[in-house]
C-alpha cells in the first residue's frame, strides 16, 4: 500500500485486497494460453482467454463494447454498492436488506406458478443462529446445485414468504473469492440481458492482474503536475475501491485520461487536414460584396458582424476554413453563409450550399434568390428530383464555371458533378452528413486546393458537445435576434383544452394569419410500425389529421399537406401554396423543422409534443414569429415519463435556444443530443457529460498547451500519447464517431 502510494501520490485509496496484503487474483486463475503471450499483447488478447468466457458469452460482451481484456478493464462500473458484512439469520429484520452466510438444509423445490415466464425456487437454509426459507425467482437452473450441505452467501430481504434472494454466491465452487458479489464495496458494471453483472464482475477479478500492463498515455510531467495516480492503479481502484471516495477519485482520473486522448485525436485530425492542402486564396472583401451588405433591407446584428469578421479572417489565411456556425432560430445564419459564398464569387470562384433534404435545399434556394434579387449572380438548384435534361445542362455548365452558386442535396457530391473552381462550401445541418460525404465535398475543390467550408446548424450546441462532437472546428455562435423579432408565446395543452385551442386558431385565421399543424407521423400505418408504446399514445398522423381537420375544426379554411414521403413536385406545390397564402393551414411532419420562412404564419400547433426532442420543439416553434405579428405555439402533449414532462415544461418557460440546449443535455445526456450516438460522439467508458464538463475543458486546455510547447503531439518526449489516442479514438475511429 505504501509503495503504491509513494509511486503515485495522487492515489490515496486502494482495494481492500491491497490493504490486507493479499493478491487481488492469483495468476493461476487466468487461462493457461494467456501466459504464453508477450507482454505488449496481453491486453489485446480476446475475452475467451478468461475462464468462463465461452464464444456465446464473448459475443454478448462484444455488444457492450468488450472484445479484449483491455476493453474489459476499461469497462468501468457505473456505481458501487456498499454492502455490510454477513449477519446471522437470527439478526434479520423484516423488510431490511442484508447478506447472510448459510448452508442448504434441505432439497431445493421448484414451485409451479400460473405465469409461464415465472419460476419460483425454494430451499431451506440455516446457520448457527436460525433457519429460513430462501426464495429465488426465475433461477430454475440453480435447483440441481442446491443440494444439502452446499454453502452460500445470499444477498436479499427477509419477507413474510421467506428470504427473497437478489444475489447469491456458491462458496468453494469457483475462481472468485468468497464475498465478491455480496459483501464489501461491490462494483456494478454496465450489463445486458445476455450478460449479467455477476459474470462481468468475475471476469474483471480474473483479469485485474493484467492492469499492471496498462499503457500509461499521460506524459509524466503532466501526471506529476496534476498529482495523478498511474493508469494501472486507477483501473484497479475503479473496479474494487475501498469506499465511494476512492471509486470517484479513480473514475475521475480515468475520465480525464479518456477526454484528454479524445481531444488529442481531434486536434491531431485537424492538424492533418490543415497539412493536407491549402485553401483558395481570397482577397479581402471588395466593393461589390460590401455594397451587397449595404443593400440589405435590415441591419446586421452585432453577432452577425462578428461572424463575418471571423470568416474574413479565415478566408485570408493559407489554410482552408473549417468553421461551425450555430445560432438561435431566426438569428440570420443564411445571410452570413451567403456572405461567405459571395466572397468566393467576387474572387472569380464558385460556391455551393449542401442541405440534407430536398425541402430544405429548395427553401434555401428561394431565400438566396430573394437576397440576390438585385445582384448579377447566377444560382441553380440541384437535387435528385432535378429533371434529367435540366440536370445534364447544369452539369455541363457547372464544369465551365456557371452557375456561380449552386444549392443542392447529396446530389452535389456525386461522382459526375464537377465544379470549375469551388472555393467556398456551406454544409447546412452538417451533423446529418457523414465524414465520407464531407470528404467527397473536399474533393470538389479547385485543383490541389481544398474548399473553405462553413458548417451550419440551426440547433444551438452546448459547449460540452461542441468540444467533443465538433472539437476540430472553429466555432461561431449567433445568439442575438434581429430587431423586430417578437418572442413566441408557448403553452402546453391537454385534451380538455383542444376545443378552446382550435377556436383560438380560427380567430387568428379570420384575421388573415396562417398556421402550422405538425404531426409526429405521416400515416396511421406508421403508428403500428412504431410498436405498442406508440399505438397506446394514439399519435395523430399528418394524412389522416389533414382530412379530419378539413371536415371538422378547420372546415371553413384552406389546408395543404406536406410530408417527406410525397413526390418532390407535390411537396413544392404544397409549400408554394402555403408561402403564397393560397393555403391557410399547413398540416405537416417535421419536414418543416428548419429552413421554412413564412412571415404571415403566427400559430404553430404540435400534436404529440411529448414525442419530440427539446431541440425539435424549439425549431418547430421557430417557424412562427418571423413577421410583424404576435405569434403562438400550442403543444398538445400527454407525457408519461419525467423526461418528457421536463422537456415540455422547459419549452413552455424558456425561449433561449442555448439555454434549452443545456437543459436538453442535462435531461438526455450527451449520447442522444442530435442523435449523437450516430453523429458525433464516442461512447466514453469513464467520462460522463455534462457532469464532467470541467474535466473536458481542462483536458482540452492541457492538450493545446502540450502542442504549443512541443510543436506537435507526436513529439517523442510525450511518450505513447498519440499511439494510445489513435488506438482508442484516432483516424478511422474519430471519423466514425463524427460521421
Amino acid at each position: 500500500m505504501e509503495a503504491a502510494t509513494e509511486r503515485d501520490p495522487g492515489l490515496t485509496h486502494l482495494p481492500r485486497a491491497f490493504a490486507s496484503g493479499e493478491p487481488l487474483c492469483p495468476d493461476a486463475l487466468l487461462a493457461a494460453p494467456l501466459k504464453s503471450l508477450p507482454r505488449p499483447s496481453l491486453l489485446e488478447a480476446p475475452l475467451t482467454k478468461l475462464r468462463g468466457a465461452g464464444p456465446k458469452l464473448a459475443e454478448a460482451a462484444a455488444e457492450l463494447g468488450i472484445s479484449s481484456l483491455g476493453d474489459l478493464l476499461r469497462h468501468i462500473p457505473h456505481t458501487h454498492r456498499d454492502r455490510a458484512e454477513p449477519v446471522g439469520l437470527g439478526e434479520l429484520k423484516l423488510g431490511e436488506e442484508a447478506t447472510v452466510r448459510v448452508e442448504v438444509a434441505g432439497p431445493a423445490k421448484l414451485r409451479p406458478t400460473r405465469r409461464r415466464r415465472l419460476t419460483i425456487l425454494e430451499a431451506d437454509v440455516s446457520d448457527a443462529s436460525g433457519r429460513v426459507k430462501a426464495v429465488w425467482f426465475n433461477r430454475a437452473w440453480l435447483s440441481d446445485r442446491l443440494v444439502p450441505g452446499t454453502r452460500l452467501l445470499l444477498r436479499g430481504k427477509l419477507e413474510k414468504r421467506g428470504f427473497t434472494v437478489a444475489e447469491h454466491e456458491l462458496l468453494d465452487s469457483g475462481p472468485a473469492p468468497a464475498g465478491l458479489h455480496t459483501t464489501g464495496f461491490v462494483p456494478a458494471h454496465p450489463a445486458s440481458e445476455r450478460l449479467r453483472p455477476q459474470r462481468i464482475r468475475e471476469w474483471v477479478w480474473q483479469g485485474l492482474p493484467l492492469a499492471r500492463h496498462a499503457v500509461e498515455p499521460l506524459p509524466g510531467t503532466l501526471r506529476a503536475e496534476l498529482r495523478m495516480a498511474s493508469a494501472s492503479d486507477s483501473l484497479t481502484a475503479a473496479h474494487f475501491p475501498v469506499d465511494a471516495h476512492a471509486a470517484e477519485a479513480a473514475r475521475e482520473r480515468l475520465a480525464f485520461e479518456e477526454l484528454f486522448l479524445y481531444q488529442a485525436a481531434l486536434v491531431a485530425r485537424r492538424g492533418r487536414r490543415l497539412a493536407s492542402g491549402r485553401g483558395p486564396e481570397l482577397a479581402a472583401a471588395g466593393d461589390w460584396t460590401i455594397a451587397w451588405l449595404d443593400s440589405l433591407p435590415f441591419y446586421l446584428t452585432a453577432d452577425q458582424r462578428t461572424a463575418i469578421a471571423e470568416i474574413d479572417s479565415d478566408l485570408a489565411g493559407p489554410q482552408p476554413m473549417q468553421r461551425l456556425l450555430m445560432g438561435e432560430v431566426g438569428s440570420g445564419k443564411t445571410v452570413v453563409a451567403l456572405y461567405a459564398m459571395l466572397r468566393a464569387v467576387e474572387a472569380g470562384h464558385q460556391a455551393a450550399l449542401m442541405a440534407p433534404t430536398e425541402t430544405l435545399a429548395e427553401q434555401h434556394f428561394r431565400t438566396l434568390e430573394a437576397l440576390l434579387a438585385e445582384q448579377p449572380v447566377a444560382a441553380a438548384l440541384l437535387t435528385s428530383a432535378t429533371p434529367g435534361t435540366r440536370r445534364r445542362q447544369l452539369l455541363g455548365s457547372l464544369a465551365g464555371g456557371e452557375p456561380q452558386i449552386v444549392v443542392g442535396t447529396h446530389a452535389l457530391i456525386e461522382s459526375g458533378v464537377e465544379f470549375s473552381t469551388l472555393a467556398v462550401a456551406v454544409v447546412d445541418e452538417q451533423h446529418r452528413f457523414g465524414v465520407r460525404q464531407r470528404a467527397a465535398l473536399d474533393a470538389k475543390g479547385p485543383g490541389e486546393r481544398l474548399p473553405h467550408v462553413l458548417h451550419m446548424t440551426a440547433t444551438p450546441i452546448p459547449r460540452t458537445l461542441s468540444l467533443t462532437a465538433y472539437g476540430d472546428l472553429d466555432t461561431t455562435s449567433l445568439r442575438e435576434l434581429p430587431k423586430g423579432r417578437r418572442p413566441v408565446r408557448t403553452r402546453v395543452v391537454g385534451e380538455d383544452g383542444r376545443g378552446e385551442a382550435y377556436e383560438f386558431i380560427r380567430a387568428r385565421l379570420r384575421e388573415g394569419r396562417q398556421a402550422y399543424v405538425v404531426c409526429p407521423l405521416v400515416s396511421e400505418s406508421d403508428d403500428a410500425r412504431a410498436g405498442d408504446s406508440a399505438t397506446r399514445l394514439m399519435a395523430r398522423a399528418a394524412e389522416a389529421e389533414a382530412k379530419r381537420l378539413a371536415a371538422a375544426e378547420l372546415r371553413d379554411f384552406r389546408l395543404a399537406l406536406l410530408h417527406g414521403q410525397m413526390p418532390s413536385e407535390a411537396k413544392a406545390q404544397a409549400m408554394g401554396r402555403f408561402a403564397s397564402g393560397e393555403a391557410d393551414v399547413l398540416v405537416a411532419t417535421t419536414v418543416i423543422e428548419v429552413g421554412i420562412d413564412v412571415p404571415n404564419a403566427t400559430v404553430m400547433l404540435v400534436e404529440g409534443a411529448e414525442r419530440f426532442g427539446l431541440s425539435q420543439l424549439h425549431q418547430l416553434r421557430g417557424r412562427v414569429g418571423r413577421g410583424e405579428y404576435e405569434s403562438f405555439c400550442i403543444l398538445f402533449g400527454d407525457p408519461e415519463s419525467d423526461a418528457a414532462r421536463a422537456r415540455l415544461d422547459a419549452i413552455a418557460t424558456e425561449s433561449d435556444g442555448f439555454a434549452l440546449a443545456e437543459i436538453d443535455l442535462s435531461i438526455r445526456g450527451e449520447g442522444e443530443i442530435l442523435g449523437t450516438r450516430q453523429h458525433g460522439l464516442p461512447r466514453f467508458r469513464a467520462a460522463t457529460l455534462p457532469e464532467d464538463t470541467a474535466l473536458l475543458l481542462e483536458a482540452r486546455r492541457r492538450v493545446l498547451t502540450l502542442r504549443g510547447k512541443h510543436g506537435s503531439l507526436e513529439d517523442a518526449a510525450l511518450g505513447p500519447l498519440m499511439d494510445e489516442a489513435r488506438c482508442r479514438f484516432g483516424d478511422e475511429r474519430v471519423d466514425q464517431v463524427t460521421a
